[in-house]
């Protein structure tokens, strides 16, 4: 997630403290008063914001699943841009319909390799409409991005687990159309770079992957981690390894 040099809004606040008592709490766990307590505001001053705890949940979780949908695809977008193409993702791209801000690939590899254990794995580039995408460097950059949700954003992933069944049919639709669109957008890329990787196949490790990164919150309290940059790096080490022994 890139950095906010802008203070969030009263929105924003009331929805962090309320994905953090969620987390902690339950939704059943938690009032209104409680909410408003935590963001300086009197329990009924919220209605002024949500018509009430559903309406929150349902932002959060419908919020998130749309954030990272956005952000896959920019930083698909930045690649194709810097390969000097206005290429889109394929099949995948098309599906999803439309269009968070991309980092470098792990190691350095040439050809968007990532050094695992000492070894260079799947780097392959894809030819745009003006110069050649490197696709280890986008999965790098797709890996990167859902780390730092994994790692800023963990009552998001315990809301989910515990919480998806009570959003309305509509909701709770919409977020796994969104969720089914992110994970196409891996799977092509996944596929770039690993060409022999059949889709189910690809399919398969994209969604494991997802359990390996969304396990944050089971890592324990954030003091009893390694820092955030050595966290971040082991995660995204051992994604890679995940995805090049599926690829093999």
């Amino acid at each position: 997630m890139a950095t906010r040099t802008d203070a969030p809004t009263r929105r924003e606040q009331i929805l962090k403290e309320a994905a953090r008592l969620f987390a902690e709490r339950g939704f059943h766990g938690v009032g209104v008063d409680e909410i408003g307590a935590a963001v300086g505001i009197s329990g009924p001053g919220l209605y002024r914001h949500f018509a009430g705890k559903d309406a929150m949940l349902a932002e959060l979780l419908v919020g998130i699943s749309g954030r990272l949908l956005t952000g896959a695809k920019r930083r698909i977008a930045e690649a194709d841009g810097s390969a000097g193409g206005a290429r889109g993702v394929g099949g995948a791209g098309r599906a999803a319909g439309g269009a968070r801000a991309g980092g470098g690939p792990v190691g350095g590899a040439a050809g968007g390799g990532a050094v695992v254990g000492g070894a260079v794995v799947g780097g392959s580039r894809v030819e745009g409409l003006g110069g050649r995408r490197d696709s280890g460097a986008v999965l790098d950059s797709l890996i990167e991005g859902h780390i730092d949700f994994a790692l800023d954003d963990r009552p998001l992933i315990t809301l989910h687990d515990r919480e998806l069944d009570r959003l309305r049919d509509s909701d709770r639709k919409l977020v796994r159309q969104l969720q089914r669109q992110y994970v196409e957008l891996w799977v092509e890329v996944l596929r770039e770079v690993y060409p022999a990787l059949a889709e189910p196949a690809a399919r398969s490790a994209v969604h494991s992957v997802f359990g390996l990164l969304n396990s944050t919150p089971h890592l324990g309290r954030p003091g009893s981690l390694p820092g955030r940059a050595a966290t971040a790096e082991l995660l995204h080490r051992m994604a890679r390894g995940a995805f090049a022994a599926a690829g093999e």
